[in-house]
């Protein structure tokens, strides 16, 4: 109750005399900042909702209108063609106006009702420029004529200092390919990783579900494009996240880590208050839109910023048949949440969906066990101040990297909260992480928060000699709170029952980060190759090198190029990629594996175009899947294509804001990126992430109980298939006796 006494702002008592009022001061001090704050945001959530609404016009715009239509009438000339008098004789004001009030008050009305058509002919025109994607299909280094021309055009439509959310009226929606298209890009795609028998069985049910059920599934899907800003991301959402009943825990979470070679601070508590002030600054800009939107390099083309909405105060909810987010709470300050170690409360969101909200439903519904529950999910992310050091680092530094990333993917298995939208882990020594939820956004909206908490947190913000925070400490802040909790019998024993759910799939997770520090971008450009290809590529080699086989390959590309859009997969193990390794590995010539790897990089290139630009495979048959089962219709083809096992799960993790680092000067800040568990018990889950022009760093994944997976030893192979691409494309050194000798020869000629 000393809360509560602490939060009144006044009390009175009645005595002899009368009554006593006794005013806190300090407590209507904080009752009036409060206040204050909550109308600036209104303000300028107010501000901000104005000034998108009318993009790529500008509010100040409308009194140019205004101006030039007033000045135009004082000429005698009516720009309005009769308009202006035709609304003069609706006016509903009567004789209470003189003529010439009437007459401004009908062009102002005029000039409104023109501005409002020139924003929506303007955002018209942008969304239809930025329908076309032919620069992309362009060979690299090289503009065409229309491409200049419509870049030119897509910077005259797109106004002037745009917001975080200024382009979304202007997006296109995402199209839907035609279901033949579709059936024989997927047949493409399947034909190395089948037999002939195979192949054919698959051909006649594409067939068929091309010509009978495709149709009708693709005519109620259209209908969907045409009603939703995106056909996909709904469905995405719901029946791959939150339908999902396994844990989130190492299924559905990733993580991000420090810089490699530095720690700021050795100091925990220090490294957690830069840490968290970064993260508040960033939650500041983004609630006033001051995020520059994401765009496409060189062309400045933006993407959609959908995904922004719900990095802070975001929450799953299980359920017991699905899940659901809870979104923008209460905005309170971050609380430090605490445990009670024997209870180790935790550990229920690390377990399968089912049994946590079976045991929340039962156990944190009502009293203060809800209280507390309410406080952590409606916070604006989670804390964990861990005991334990990690960083690359000691006499082991690589299998300490190893282990760091471990403890970032899920922790002691009771100290993190896996529902919250992301949680900052900082670590005794002063290294710190991240491990988000994926439900909410993928993987690149993240990365852009954390880039810009590292740099400011390093740069920015900055620490003493001593190691300690800058600047003077506020004595007015109000101590932390405890969270308390009322845990019977019956919820311990299921914590201990799930405790050990989760300590088993966490030791189940066989995890290694390699940094490639021999070379990186600046080698692969010289092979005129696309860096991606060339790793997706060499990952390829590696798998074959490793299992003596192909396997079915996911790589995660973007669709933020249209409204609301998400991820595409870009299947990267193709006939083009196969018939090159097998070259290689069969040891026939350079010249002849040189020309099949530069046929299977551009092949996989136009892929992954094709994916960026909605003519992908995966999420068009995942989307009549789903109508499928709505219409209670059966597909033996949709059904086929959707249990195929993506044993090699791939994603490249962009480094977006480039500016923010000086690779050059200060090479030791470089960032490790981060990474993902495996997917499937028997499969592989890589990331990686190119720093510079001299690093690459990789992140490998599978699980201990499988007997054919090793993370370490495939990474090895990556590496070495690196190298020897890297090898076979690098032009040829003469060789020194062979120029001596013809040397020799030529000089006995001029004798």
């Amino acid at each position: 109750m000393a809360e509560a006494h602490q939060a009144v702002a006044f009390q009175f008592t009645i005595t002899p005399e009368g009554i006593d009022l006794q005013l806190s001061h300090q407590a209507l001090r904080q009752v009036y900042l409060s206040g204050l704050r909550s109308w600036k945001k209104r303000v300028t959530r107010l501000k901000n909702n104005v000034i998108t609404g009318v993009y790529p016009a500008s509010p100040s715009s409308w009194l140019f209108v205004v101006i030039a239509i007033l000045a135009t009438m004082y000429t005698r000339s009516d720009p309005s063609m009769g308009l202006i008098a035709k609304i003069q004789e609706h006016l509903p004001v009567g004789d209470s106006l003189s003529i010439q009030c009437r007459t401004v008050v009908s062009a102002v009305l005029f000039s409104t009702l023109l501005w409002f058509s020139l924003i929506f002919t303007m955002r018209l025109c942008l969304k239809q420029l930025l329908s076309y994607h032919g620069w992309m299909f362009e060979q690299h280094g090289k503009v065409s004529n229309t491409t200049k021309i419509w870049a030119a055009m897509v910077r005259i439509f797109s106004g002037r200092q745009p917001l975080l959310y200024s382009y979304q009226g202007s997006l296109p929606n995402l199209p839907v390919p035609a279901v033949k298209d579709t059936v024989k890009r997927y047949l493409e795609s399947a034909r190395p990783l089948m037999s002939d028998s195979e192949y054919e069985r698959m051909t006649t049910l594409a067939k068929e579900f091309e010509s009978s059920l495709g149709n009708r599934l693709q005519w109620y899907l259209k209908l969907k494009a045409m009603w939703a800003s995106n056909y996909v991301s709904d469905w995405w959402e719901e029946y791959v996240y939150l339908r999902g009943r396994g844990p989130i825990m190492v299924n559905s979470n990733y993580y991000g880590m420090d810089f490699l070679y530095v720690t700021p601070t050795p100091i925990q508590a220090a490294r957690a208050g830069n840490t968290l002030h970064a993260c508040l600054l960033y939650r500041r800009k983004l609630n006033r839109e001051e995020i520059k939107p994401s765009r496409v390099p060189v062309l400045n083309v933006p993407l959609c910023a959908a995904q922004c909405e719900r990095i802070f105060n975001t929450t799953r909810i299980p359920g017991e048949e699905t899940g659901k987010a809870r979104i923008r709470g209460v905005l309170i300050v971050l609380k430090e949440v605490s445990y009670v170690h024997p209870e180790c409360i935790c550990v229920l969101n690390f377990i399968p969906r089912i049994p946590w909200a079976q045991a929340r439903k039962e156990f944190f519904s009502s009293g203060v066990n809800k209280r507390s529950l309410d406080c952590i999910e409606k916070a604006a992310f989670f804390v964990t101040l861990d005991d334990d050091e990690q960083g690359m680092r000691g006499d082991d530094p690589a299998g300490n990297l190893d282990r760091y990333a471990k403890s970032l993917l899920h922790g002691k298995c009771y100290d993190r909260w896996f529902d919250k939208s992301f949680t900052v882990v900082v670590y005794k020594n002063g290294k710190n992480g991240l491990s988000a939820e994926h439900s909410w956004a993928d993987a690149p909206i993240m990365a852009h928060v954390w880039e810009y908490v590292m740099t400011t947190d390093s740069f920015q913000l900055g620490y003493t000699e001593e190691g300690h925070c800058k600047g003077d400490v506020a004595s007015s802040l109000p101590p932390p709170t405890r969270l308390t909790w009322d845990i019977p019998a019956e919820c311990q024993e299921r914590i201990e029952r799930s405790l050990a759910v989760a300590q088993a799939l966490a030791d189940d997770v066989d995890f290694h980060v390699l940094p490639i520090q021999e070379f990186g971008k600046g080698a692969i450009k010289k092979c005129k190759i696309s860096p991606d290809a060339f790793i997706q590529i060499a990952l390829q080699l590696a798998y074959y090198r490793n299992r003596g086989t192909f396997s079915l390959t996911y790589e995660a590309s973007m669709t933020r190029l249209f409204r609301e859009g998400r991820t595409e997969t870009v299947r990267s193990c193709t006939s083009e990629s196969c018939a090159f390794i097998r070259a290689l590995e069969g040891g026939e010539s350079k010249e002849a594996c040189r020309h099949l790897f530069r046929t299977a990089a551009e092949k996989h290139q136009h892929l992954y175009r094709m994916a960026m630009t909605g003519g992908g495979i995966d999420r068009h048959l995942f989307c009549l899947y789903i109508v499928s089962k709505y219409l209670g219709e059966e597909s033996p083809f949709l059904n086929k294509v959707l249990s195929e096992t993506w044993r090699l799960s791939t994603s490249q993790t962009p480094l977006q804001q480039v500016e923010l680092f000086d690779f050059v000067n200060h090479p030791e800040y470089t960032t490790c990126g981060g990474g993902f568990g495996p997917v499937a018990d028997d499969g592989y889950g890589v990331s990686y992430i190119i720093i510079g022009e001299n690093m690459i760093n990789l992140h490998i994944s599978c699980k201990h109980s499988c007997p054919q997976t090793d993370s370490h030893k495939f990474g090895a192979d990556i590496k070495k298939a690196l190298e020897d691409l890297l090898e076979l494309m690098s032009p040829e050194k003469p060789d020194p006796s062979k120029a001596e000798l013809n040397h020799s020869k030529k000089s006995k000629k001029d004798l």
